[in-house]
């Protein structure tokens, strides 16, 4: 029997994790996409609604991550039938953590049930990234790709894809702090130097490396370390209110490590424990409360499912 709907949804995520920029993801729970998808007659695609987003993104499949991520993987099956989708919002949009891409990661997923399942969680992550270029410009994939497949993920290369999937230490949490102001990602890259010193980069190769050598040994301690950024954090860290006391705070408290999610303006922790994510997100929100800045603040485990279907 046909598919007639499916309703899928897509988790946020924390792309860069310090050292990894536009490499490492990683998928948080509780915040993300909800989207409903159902083939229609008419042929084309159609975004019957969006909720959740204050009616700031388009219903324009060609200006919409989701649509455009469709279209892409429609066209790449030689697939001529249309769809209907509805889309929830369940996560704060131009935050830093991955907004744009759990919308296209949801698209994909949802009319690749409906299809049959042509393609494996690891090939939609292809076509979900072409969505990324609606929103910053570039199809990179490191928000995409752990939406999708869940965990921690390190994109080596977009041409072509490949995409690893690493270890997660079971205790691993995160305190996320999300400041009640919109970074746009497009807005974020144009503040990253066009050239970094030798030194900068070299220490940023070794932290990269070390951090996968983390993940594989369970080693929290060389994880926190190694999230060190010498690239992006500097130059973005000014553009977010009191970010150099928030991190002092997180780390303050026990954090493993403190840096900007993604493009910003969220801020994420990395803690060995529920209860230190607890205390080290209270710290970080205490900075913002003393000042009186609107902010909003979400504790997680990492995800390891990915996208999921919720109702067939």
């Amino acid at each position: 029997m046909p598919k007639t709907s499916v309703t899928v949804f897509a988790p946020a995520t924390v792309a860069n994790l310090g050292s990894g920029f536009d490499v490492f993801g990683l998928a948080i729970s509780g915040l993300g996409d909800s989207l409903r998808m159902e083939p229609n007659t008419y042929g084309g695609i159609r975004i019957r609604s969006i909720k959740g987003d204050d009616g700031k993104l388009s219903t324009d499949p060609e200006q919409n991550t989701a649509g455009v991520a469709l279209m892409a993987l429609l066209e790449h099956l030689g697939v001529n039938r249309g769809f209907d989708l509805w889309l929830t919002k369940k996560m704060p949009m131009g935050s830093g953590m991955g907004s744009s891409a759990a919308s296209a990661a949801a698209a994909v997923v949802a009319a690749n049930h409906l299809l049959g399942s042509p393609c494996s969680k690891e090939e939609l992550v292809y076509w979900a990234m072409q969505g990324e270029r609606i929103a910053s410009g570039a199809a990179h994939a490191d928000n995409v790709a752990p939406s999708i497949l869940g965990g921690i993920t390190l994109v080596r290369t977009t041409d072509p894809l490949e995409v690893l999937r690493l270890p997660v230490p079971s205790r691993l949490h995160v305190a996320i702090l999300h400041p009640h102001l919109e970074l746009p990602t497009s807005e974020s890259r144009k503040a990253l130097p066009r050239q970094i010193p030798l030194s900068d980069a070299v220490r940023q190769w070794a932290n990269t490396a070390s951090l996968v050598a983390g993940l594989y040994a369970k080693d929290l301690s060389l994880i926190g370390r190694a999230m060190e950024d010498r690239v992006a954090e500097p130059a973005r860290g000014p553009l977010i209110p009191d970010f150099a006391k928030v991190k002092s705070a997180a780390l303050d408290a026990g954090a493993l490590a403190c840096t900007i999610s993604g493009a910003g303006p969220s801020i994420v922790a990395l803690c060995s424990s529920r209860p230190q994510a607890d205390r080290v997100g209270a710290a970080m929100r205490e900075v913002y409360l003393e000042k009186n800045l609107s902010c909003s603040l979400y504790v997680s485990a990492v995800n390891r499912k990915g996208t999921v279907i919720t109702k067939r």
